[in-house]
């Protein structure tokens, strides 16, 4: 498969940024993915003791598509994030500082109002863990022909970025991913993935990521298509390597036990 394209979504839920190529660490994360989450009400998050939280306890697009009229960008120098709205800068903070965090609850209140459990707080990943909706989502494969096809089937066309995934690929055919479940793949420099598991799409997908509208029902086709409502992978990274647009990822067979292999 080729890689077509790459992204990360610094802010859980809301939009993402695309890279030209990625440091992906072994046994890491995404490079800038899901560094922040916007609690809405407490959140019991406990950022000394990080357990993975369930994601309807942030915004999300999932309930709250009015995020998806908003563009986030986040400096990886300064550590400075900055949020649009239809073109114009409309809030620029440091994470870190309260005064940031408070200018960014305030900002959410008269965003959202009526979206809101109780005061928007932002919350930093701490080192080692990150805002992801599964415990292993560490990096997250989108095929664009088995895009393709799904909107094939429903007569509409259907953004990749609806699926949130940090590396989109072709030359892949269609749902050829799903066989890749305990396999591995390789990539430049030595690159290694395990392919974990299938996700699971949720009506996060239901909303257009550029207009912020509600208008398809994307698992339900999924389901009433293939009987599955599934659509990418998960993979866990083995060995480090630099990804980039254009390069090629090999699938590979998994090495076996070693228990089976001894017997």
């Amino acid at each position: 498969m080729r890689v077509a394209s790459l992204y990360r979504y610094p802010v859980k839920g809301l939009s993402p940024e695309p890279l030209a190529s990625a440091a992906l660490p072994a046994g890491g994360y995404f490079p800038g993915d899901r560094l922040f989450a916007i609690e809405n009400g407490p959140s019991g998050f406990d950022p000394a003791e990080p357990v993975h939280q369930p994601k309807i306890k942030y915004l999300m697009l999932m309930r709250n598509e009015s995020l998806a009229r908003l563009r986030t960008q986040h400096d990886d120098t300064s550590g400075e994030l900055v949020i649009a709205q239809e073109g114009a800068e409309v809030l620029r903070i440091a994470p870190a500082s309260p005064e940031g965090q408070e200018r960014l609850s305030a900002f959410f209140e008269g965003f959202m109002p009526d979206e809101l459990r109780g005061r928007p707080r932002l919350l930093a990943a701490p080192d080692g863990y990150r805002f992801t909706d599964s415990r292993s989502g560490f990096l997250s494969i989108i095929n664009l022909a088995s895009v393709a096809d799904l909107a094939a089937r429903m007569g509409a066309a259907i953004d990749p970025l609806r699926f949130r995934g940090n590396v989109m690929v072709e030359d892949l055919p269609a749902w050829a991913e799903n066989d890749l479940v305990g396999r591995e793949l390789e990539g430049p420099g030595g690159l290694r993935l395990s392919v974990i598991k299938r996700i699971e799409r949720c009506a996060a997908t239901n909303v257009d990521p550029q207009t912020g509208v509600r208008d398809l029902q994307i698992p339900k086709a999924l389901m009433q298509a293939y009987g599955h409502v599934d659509c990418g992978i998960y993979c866990r990274i083995l060995a480090g390597g630099t990804l980039s647009r254009g390069a090629r990822l090999e699938a590979v067979a998994a090495p076996e036990p070693v228990s089976a292999a001894i017997a």
